[in-house]
């Protein structure tokens, strides 16, 4: 039986941030679905989750910088109608200066911080409005505010 707060669809979950927000809504009473590139790291994230809380938790193993990959993030987006939230915390910088960035690095930065999240949103908004409840957050790393600081 679902949860009646629903389900929290989490990105960049097996590890940091998302692995405690992971943590801290199921102890709220949501079930989980957890999305990373790393599947060892999000089977031991779901194991520990699902062992403390009783939580259901489902794990997808997705690069969002493969469109394959996000294509079949934004189907459980679209056909879950448990999905209550989407919180959007995978993502990767850059630490070199923008001279000595390789292109591509800054285009599969943009694909993921940028074109996944905005997709991933896309994906939620139509069943959360039908349903009339959802939650969206979006977290971006502390070093967004300080954008000079390598480049």
């Amino acid at each position: 039986m679902p949860s009646a707060k629903g389900t929290a669809l989490i990105t960049g979950a097996s590890s940091g941030i998302g692995a405690i927000y992971a943590d801290r809504l199921a102890r709220r009473g949501f079930d989980l679905v957890l999305v990373a590139r790393g599947k060892e790291a999000l089977a031991t994230v779901a194991g520990t989750i699902t062992d403390t809380t009783g939580r259901a938790v489902k794990t997808v193993r997705a690069d969002l910088g493969n469109s394959e990959d996000l294509h079949r993030v934004e189907a459980i987006l679209n056909d879950n109608p448990d999905i209550t939230m989407l919180v959007n915390n995978a993502g990767v910088g850059s630490v070199e200066p923008l001279l000595k960035a390789k292109v591509d690095d800054m285009e599969r930065m943009i694909e993921i911080n940028v074109v996944a999240l905005t997709r991933l949103v896309y994906a939620a908004v139509p069943g959360f409005v039908e349903r009339k409840h959802g939650t969206i957050i979006n977290l971006a790393s502390a070093l967004a505010l300080a954008p000079g600081m390598f480049n």
